[in-house]
């Protein structure tokens, strides 16, 4: 591409500050170093995971930013030593990588790779320590690897997921973050066999993707369960049978047996604790990260779930605006309306 080892100036929003609307700049977008990728956004959806870091009220303040981690996109170019990509791929851009040589990414029963794993705070590519977006000489930080608000962005390779290019990139970005570690903690950590009983607490999109995984498994009653009753029709759609508010009752709605998966960042200060003979009458208690699913390895044969009708992507999907109204979407998830909002990065 003409593009190829220049410079490149285009559209990103930019939050110069926590809480402040992001602001549309133009940015200059440097070319790919050593392992690195340059990206073309073409869609990107908001997650509740960039408004937790732009509110910056319980973590680390790293500004001016570009934020956004749930994307899908076109290789640009590509730095020295990358073979997997070649500019034309369609990919997907993922917030916590697959370095495919560390101890983690070698075991079957980890995702959390020693190079690449999510980090928050560092906002900077691990090669050098330098960014890649500039605003008249002004380094702008980097997002979790990953800053898909930005019509071109740089990321390392291992964070990068080729995928199938029939599939539409505007409908599968929902797989780079939240739906996958739903679906994932179901599928790959709960594993409920065909006519179980499965109860979901909390049904955002995370939580409705966990639904969905266990429709897919097919469990004979799903038990959504939250504190807003007006959750329960757009539940129905993700196989919901049962819905239970925890307000309607007097004693816990958690009593029973079998396995119980955490799944999403509790706040910091939050701590949970029980007696061992709850484990030891047959409770079993495990965590997930992004489903468990490695990226590089795992992320295209989601993506083909969704191309067989497997996997039902469309119903998580409740808005859609221009990457110009970034801040509707913002506003939207701060009222807590709809799932997800898929911005598109042409007018």
């Amino acid at each position: 591409m003409a593009t190829t080892g220049n410079v490149i100036k285009c559209k990103a929003a930019v939050a110069w500050e926590a809480g402040k609307p992001l602001s549309m700049e133009e940015v200059e977008v440097a070319p790919p170093q050593a392992m690195e990728v340059r990206v073309k956004i073409l869609f990107t959806a908001l997650c509740h995971t960039d408004v937790y870091f732009w509110e910056a009220k319980g973590q680390t303040p790293v500004f001016p930013r570009i934020l956004g981690h749930e994307a899908g996109g076109i290789v640009e170019s590509v730095g020295e030593g990358v073979t997997e990509l070649v500019p034309g791929d369609h990919v997907l851009p993922v917030f916590t990588g697959e370095c495919k040589e560390c101890a983690h990414c070698k075991s079957e029963e980890s995702n959390l790779c020693d190079l690449l794993r999510i980090n928050v705070d560092r906002g900077v590519m691990i090669g050098d320590g330098k960014s890649r977006f500039t605003i008249n000489g002004k380094s702008i930080f980097h997002f979790v690897g990953t800053s898909t608000f930005s019509e071109y962005t740089v990321i390392h390779v291992g964070c990068v997921t080729k995928i199938n290019p029939e599939a539409p990139l505007d409908i599968v970005c929902l797989l780079s973050c939240g739906i996958s570690t739903g679906l994932g903690a179901m599928l790959n950590v709960a594993k409920p066999k065909r006519g179980s009983t499965v109860a979901i607490f909390g049904l955002g999109a995370v939580g409705l993707a966990a639904m969905e995984g266990a429709r897919m498994a097919g469990a004979s009653r799903i038990i959504g369960v939250d504190l807003n009753p007006a959750k329960y029709e757009q539940a129905k759609k993700f196989g919901c049978t049962d819905f239970v508010n925890p307000k309607d009752h007097t004693k816990p709605v958690q009593e029973g047996w079998g396995v119980a998966v955490l799944v999403g960042v509790a706040h910091k200060e939050a701590v949970f604790k029980t007696h061992p003979m709850n484990l030891l009458n047959e409770r079993t208690l495990k965590g997930t990260f992004f489903g468990n699913y490695k990226p590089r390895t795992d992320l295209p044969d989601v993506v083909e779930m969704y191309m067989r009708k497997e996997l039902e992507l469309e119903k998580f999907i409740t808005h859609s605006v221009p990457f110009s109204q970034i801040n509707t979407a913002f506003d939207l998830m701060l009222k807590g309306v709809g799932l997800r909002c898929v911005m598109r990065m042409e007018e």
